[in-house]
């Protein structure tokens, strides 16, 4: 059997990172994908011989099969993808162009169906697979100025569910995380520079505080994990009550 394969995409920096380092932790074979080569560099030199990466954009939807098929023939088998890679934009409803928004859902959207797409077609072969998607509050809750991530996010959630139906009888689990707001370098700025949204933040979470990544690697981990094996279309919020906070 050999250890398990698993593909993270956005692997090297932020949530992505926390969940590579996760499933290293649970001696599992990680190949990240991004864009940021020095990202990946350095985080497949701190993790060792368990960690591998691709330089890949994927808004670049037509090279994905070719990408797919050299994993899989390098490795010899997929048998868990995390589609976390994901860009955001904030600007007001109406200053957002077609091109704005077509990018955004590229991304967020069109990138994960046509990964999970390939890789699909390897796990049908083996006659197992767990794909984990993330999501985030914008699929569960309206958010301003962010109307290209937050139909692409609700689109994650839809199309989880599809998979999940569709895919389960072949032995394929396909669940969600939702984060809620989880310390990173990008939310601390971004929260410190409007100290409004933050006191919003922190008056509708329950638990009164942000998480971590690792919290959310967590839940990732756990739904690639055996302990899962009857789970699937699962939307999990990692968000401290958040989602359900007043």
């Amino acid at each position: 059997m050999g250890k398990e394969i698993a593909i993270v995409t956005g692997g090297g920096a932020g949530l992505g990172l926390a969940i590579t380092r996760k499933l290293i932790q649970e001696d599992i074979q990680v190949i990240m994908i991004g864009r940021n080569e020095e990202n990946l560099k350095a985080a497949a030199s701190e993790f060792g011989e368990l960690c591998n990466y691709k330089v890949f954009d994927l808004q670049n939807l037509k090279e994905i099969p070719a990408l797919i098929e050299e994993i899989n023939t390098e490795y010899g088998k997929i048998d868990i993808l995390v589609n976390n890679a994901g860009i955001n934009m904030k600007k007001p409803f109406i200053e957002v162009t077609d091109d704005d928004f077509a990018s955004v859902v590229q991304t967020n959207l069109s990138s994960v169906f046509a990964i999970s797409r390939e890789v699909v077609k390897k796990m049908i072969e083996a006659g197992k697979g767990s794909i984990v998607n993330i999501s985030s509050m914008a699929a569960q809750y309206g958010i301003p100025k962010v109307i290209a991530y937050s139909a692409a996010k609700t689109g994650i959630e839809g199309m989880t569910r599809a998979m999940a139906t569709e895919l389960s009888p072949l032995g394929i689990r396909t669940n969600c995380v939702a984060p809620g707001f989880i310390k990173t370098a990008m939310s601390a700025k971004a929260l410190d520079a409007d100290p409004e949204r933050k006191n919003k933040v922190f008056s509708r979470t329950p638990m009164g505080k942000m998480g971590d990544p690792d919290d959310v690697a967590e839940a990732v981990y756990f739904f690639c994990s055996a302990g899962a094996k009857y789970v699937t279309g699962v939307i999990m919020p990692v968000d401290g009550g958040n989602s359900i906070g007043f």
